[in-house]
């Protein structure tokens, strides 16, 4: 293995890591939402009339374990890799950039779109919490109400009122936006970003479509039949791309779209 394999080597491992470290410490901060509260407080299982410690350890190991996935659904993560991938099909691309590449970027601009939320968690909730202002149940309600702010401004009410509709729970007819749980909230949220998503994933389709038909066209005019059009296609599409600054022009979209 030659020193700048070595060198590759090192660099991905470094990226896989901060993004791993990334993950993990916006889990601290934002899963301590309702369904932490749900699970570890609204819960009350005891042994000879004493907490379990074993039982609370289960669960704080199954939030760990499913912390990461809660978090990517429930920030901006899912509608901006999902982006990236409509990009990469579009460009005919199959694995560059590569998956780590793609995950630590969007991973890297979650963190710059939420962190006006996490500067409010951290103000209103965390530092309380940790001067000992305010106790768990507190923390966790002022903690959530910031995240679920976030998520009812991307949230559209075609798929608020599909949920509420769907849900058996009494009372939430007459609820406002802010009085729904988190359990219509967060799937509400999830739906809408898959939406918007592929809608800008049409959008970005549409040029580099033209680009291919136009090819095609050139091709099948010249008598080129057996010529496959995608080799004559990508490098016209990625000069196009480098040309307007797409990454620069996508990820300043993607940013506005959150404001």
């Amino acid at each position: 293995m030659t020193k700048s394999d070595e060198i590759k080597m090192i660099t991905k491992k470094a990226a896989f890591k901060m993004s791993v470290l990334l993950v993990i410490a916006l889990t601290g901060v934002f899963m301590m939402t309702d369904f932490a509260y749900a699970t570890t407080n609204g819960l009350n299982i005891s042994l000879n009339g004493q907490g379990s410690d074993v039982v609370r350890i289960i669960m704080i190991m199954t939030l760990i374990t499913l912390g990461p996935s809660l978090l990517l659904m429930m920030t901006c993560f899912t509608r901006i890799i999902i982006v990236f991938s409509f990009l990469r099909n579009a460009l005919g691309l199959q694995q560059s950039p590569p998956n780590q590449v793609l995950i630590g970027l969007a991973l890297f601009v979650t963190l710059f779109i939420m962190s006006p939320v996490i500067t409010e968690i951290n103000d209103t909730a965390l530092k309380p919490y940790n001067d000992g202002v305010i106790q768990t149940e507190e923390f966790i309600a002022k903690a959530s109400i910031p995240l679920k702010e976030f998520m009812l401004k991307q949230t559209t009410s075609e798929e608020m009122e599909l949920f509420k509709g769907l849900s058996t729970k009494p009372g939430l007819e007459n609820a406002t936006m802010q009085e729904l749980p988190m359990d219509i909230v967060v799937p509400s949220f999830i739906v809408s970003e898959l939406k918007r998503a592929f809608i800008i994933g049409f959008l970005i389709f549409i040029p580099f479509l033209v680009i291919d038909m136009i090819v095609a066209s050139t091709l099948m005019s010249m008598g080129m039949i057996m010529l496959p059009p995608v080799m004559i296609s990508l490098p016209f599409k990625i000069m196009l791309f480098v040309v307007v600054d797409g990454w620069g022009l996508l990820i300043r979209t993607l940013i506005m779209t959150y404001n």
